[in-house]
């Protein structure tokens, strides 16, 4: 079942979400060349957890961290530890905190010092497809608009979009229906309604979009090696045009 946040479930939301993302842009800022992984989680979890919330990740299924450290060709889920950053590395940070009994998620990648042309181009078009895709995040509309837009647009620029891990619902709960994939035909899913709040995420591949999960039961790589991106806001549907929820004015 679909939850419909009213306005006072949504305050607390965006207090949530706007913790969530001042965690993202902090993780973004110790994005060097010598900062392990580790030391990130650590910044995350003690700034969401000084902010008076709970790392949403932390013993989440099991999940021992606070962040998801996605490094080159990791394309999610990513467990921080000794990893050291060097120069040319692309970092996705996935964040969540609770609040107020609700949840914000978001993501992104960050370049570790020069990147290559084709890092950063990955980096720009995944970022680039959420916000395809939130135009048709609209009242009326179906979640697979959002899908097909995101797909389009990576395509259009010779990458893949990873299909075994989707988007989805967040609210009281980290994952709640609807799931959003990244791709496939519009005009179909769930019809889109004010005070549905969803994580739209696109991962993106720079070539193809079958993925495997590795032995410890998390961390998620690309099955050609190659490099993959990362680009999530939790989104509200409105009257007029969606809100992005983890922005981080007012904090």
């Amino acid at each position: 079942m679909i939850a419909i946040k009213n306005e006072r479930e949504l305050e607390s939301m965006r207090q949530a979400c706007k913790i969530t993302a001042a965690a993202r842009a902090l993780a973004g800022d110790m994005v060097r060349p010598g900062v392990s992984t580790k030391a990130i989680d650590q910044a995350v979890h003690d700034f969401i957890v000084h902010q008076g919330a709970k790392p949403s990740f932390l013993n989440y299924n099991g999940y021992p961290a606070s962040a998801c450290i996605s490094v080159n060709s990791t394309v999610i889920h990513g467990i921080p530890g000794g990893y050291i950053l060097k120069e040319g590395d692309i970092v996705s940070v996935d964040v969540g905190a609770y609040f107020k009994g609700f949840h914000g998620d978001c993501a992104a990648t960050f370049p570790c010092g020069t990147v290559s042309a084709e890092a950063q181009k990955l980096i720009d078009v995944t970022r680039q497809s959420f916000f395809e895709g939130i135009r048709y995040a609209t009242k009326g509309n179906r979640v697979q608009d959002i899908s097909h837009a995101v797909q389009t647009y990576v395509e259009s620029n010779g990458f893949s979009v990873v299909r075994s891990f989707v988007g989805h619902g967040v609210g009281r709960q980290l994952h709640e229906e609807p799931e959003v994939p990244n791709y496939g035909a519009p005009g179909r899913g769930p019809r889109l309604l004010p005070g549905m709040t969803i994580a739209v995420e696109p991962m993106v591949n720079v070539g193809t979009y079958e993925v495997r999960v590795l032995k410890d039961g998390w961390t998620t790589v690309t099955a050609d090696g190659k490099l993959s991106a990362h680009y999530e806001n939790t989104v509200l549907i409105t009257d007029g045009e969606p809100e992005i929820l983890t922005v981080t004015e007012g904090l």
